[in-house]
């Protein structure tokens, strides 16, 4: 029987998926959610994620997830429905607590007038509601108390993967402090900007081994899209 290379090797792009002997008749044939259940569990037990990604490109981009509304125009590869139908599960048990933030966004200081907010300013033009630091942050009050609130009242996390952000986590600083809360929780996507997840599993292997979204292969105004419905929850 062909075993799956995934914990060796990982599954960060559609052609190490299906240069996997185990795994490459199953994202060729991708079926019902509950078959992503299984594989999700299957890797759970590893110690790790179902893979992740798909090359970027219009090529294979025609799988509804169970959450997309109806005429909604945005289509996602399997891999992209491996990697949010964990990151839905959890919107759908916390969308029963009352007064809570859509997103938790976890990011490096210097990008915080750059990428981070960027991504901010496209979350909330989708109407998701987003802890940020720079609005949420009030002058004089406690950096790391106010993180901690801001992690308790948002029903995911989302972790913006920069350069700049690796150099803060090697250096433990708050940015650090934060991912540690997040993994803890197993509440987080991580988004990839301008650097690899190579060079984030140097830094941070339990991240590096979740499954998460990357620019490098779509832009950031069409990630923003998916999680954005993420967040649509029928009462």
């Amino acid at each position: 029987m062909s075993r799956c290379t995934a914990p060796i090797n990982g599954h960060r792009t559609a052609s190490a998926a299906a240069a996997c002997p185990a795994c490459s008749s199953r994202s060729r044939n991708y079926g019902s959610y509950s078959s992503y259940d299984s594989y999700s569990s299957t890797f759970s037990s590893l110690g790790g994620r179902a893979s992740s990604r798909s090359s970027g490109g219009s090529s294979g981009r025609s799988v509804k997830p169970r959450w997309s509304r109806p005429g909604s125009s945005i289509l996602y590869t399997p891999a992209e429905v491996r990697t949010l139908s964990p990151v839905r599960e959890n919107v759908e048990k916390r969308s029963l607590l009352p007064d809570l933030r859509d997103v938790f966004l976890c990011h490096a200081w210097d990008d915080r007038k750059g990428a981070a907010k960027e991504l901010h300013d496209l979350l909330e033009s989708y109407g998701v509601s987003v802890w940020f630091s720079e609005k949420d942050v009030l002058l004089g009050s406690s950096l790391l108390r106010e993180i901690d609130k801001g992690l308790a009242k948002s029903k995911v996390g989302i972790v913006l993967v920069t350069p700049s952000f690796l150099s803060r986590v090697k250096g433990e600083g708050i940015a650090d402090k934060e991912l540690s809360a997040l993994l803890a929780r197993d509440q987080l996507v991580p988004i990839v900007h301008n650097t690899t997840y190579d060079a984030l599993r140097e830094v941070s292997p339990l991240l590096g081994s979740r499954s998460g979204l990357s620019t490098s292969e779509e832009p950031m105004s069409d990630i923003a899209a998916k999680l954005a419905e993420l967040f649509v929850v029928e009462c």
